[in-house]
């Protein structure tokens, strides 16, 4: 099968980034594009570095109703609130429509979303035909929903893919025992997205980390909602994200109180305060724990339990759709710290759009997504 794809909003980054990677998608025969700050032009024009690599791109860049009609699937990289009605049309025709705003991440629950990004549903009968799309968590219910007809595909945000990854195992398997989960998390500038604040210009953000929106990222109750669907419980959760003076790239750092039954006991020996170095039994834990992890996620083609004793890092996997996952517990064996990292542009954004893609298509999940990490 081959698809015509349009993209609209191809001008965002992460709407250039689905461009480079749809063109070279072995299923995608047309790509059609949208832009409304650059309609008429050429996408190369806008980004030189597509120059000599167009030859799927039909005509420059259109209206949104142009590219809807030329198109059997349509990714909308949009600021939220604004691609309800274009999905609407997609449904009609009969088209699948996969969203990179938070537009139908939430499902029915639109309190929750209208109180974190104050604005109601427009057409709230469309969530009868969408699902939430961060694959290893929900790819059966998309399958099945896109079996039925046309489907919305409500891309997971680029935080709380990172942050779900990383603690899906330990909540599937009940290796969290009880208080908060804390999740701190670093972004690169790209999360910004083109038309960005000031915060992100380069002489506020070079050789600086900074907290932004501590105790209030809208992504929180995004984290909350897929941490409570795999345990089966509303848990308290801790985010605070940092922005990072790097391009693209998250690393979440993930603290995961443990279950009595693999925190060792007692965690210190009486009478002593002072932190000992981990114990063999504590070791002995934690190679129990990156056993599971790394059978938990057998067979996911993109995300990789890293060798016990090493450390995520956003370098190695840049410019792909990997997660990558490393395990560890502090010195008294009592907290889970997980590190996962993800390529905000690709895995937090337009690379997990195309795999969800290839999972309502029938495609192997890999197709266009199988670069290797550019390490520098």
């Amino acid at each position: 099968m081959q698809l015509n794809v349009g993209i609209l909003g191809a001008t965002g980054y992460a709407g250039a980034e689905l461009t480079r990677i749809l063109l070279g998608h072995p299923q995608t025969a047309e790509i059609h594009l949208s832009s409304v700050s650059f309609e008429g032009e050429s996408i190369e024009a806008v980004y030189p570095n597509f120059l000599g690599n167009t030859e799927k791109i039909i005509g420059g860049l259109k209206k949104a109703e142009d590219v809807i009609e030329s198109a059997d699937v349509v990714f909308a990289s949009l600021p939220h609130g604004v691609g309800e009605d274009f999905a609407k049309t997609c449904v009609e025709k009969s088209k699948a429509f996969i969203d990179l705003s938070a537009d139908f991440r939430f499902g029915a629950d639109e309190p929750t979303f209208a109180a974190w990004y104050g604005k109601g549903y427009r057409h709230p009968e469309l969530r009868r035909r969408s699902a939430y799309g961060l694959p290893e968590l929900n790819r059966e219910a998309a399958r099945r929903l896109a079996a039925s007809g046309a489907v919305i595909i409500g891309n997971p945000g680029c935080y709380p893919t990172a942050a779900t990854l990383g603690a899906m195992p330990a909540l599937a398997r009940d290796l969290a025992g009880n208080g908060a989960i804390i999740v701190d998390a670093a972004s690169g500038v790209t999360g910004g997205g083109r038309a960005s604040a000031r915060a992100y210009h380069y002489p506020e953000c070079a050789d600086n980390v900074s907290p932004y929106k501590v105790g209030c990222h809208r992504h929180t109750p995004e984290i909350s909602r897929n941490f409570a669907a795999i345990s089966g419980e509303i848990r308290p959760v801790i985010f605070t994200p940092h922005l990072a003076p790097v391009n693209r790239g998250i690393l979440a750092t993930i603290y995961i109180p443990l279950a009595d039954a693999y925190a060792p006991s007692p965690a210190l020996p009486p009478k002593e305060t002072a932190p000992r170095p981990p114990s063999k039994e504590i070791s002995a834990n934690a190679e129990e724990i990156h056993a599971i992890y790394t059978e938990f996620y057998k067979g996911e083609p993109f995300v990789r339990i890293l060798p016990f004793g090493a450390a995520a890092s956003t370098n190695q996997v840049r410019q792909s759709n990997y997660c990558d996952i490393s395990i560890h517990l502090d010195q008294s064996g009592s907290t889970l710290i997980i590190a996962s990292a993800i390529d905000n542009m690709v895995k937090g954004a337009a690379g997990q759009a195309v795999q969800n893609m290839n999972i309502i298509f029938g495609f192997e999940e890999n197709a266009g997504l199988t670069a290797i990490p550019a390490l520098f």
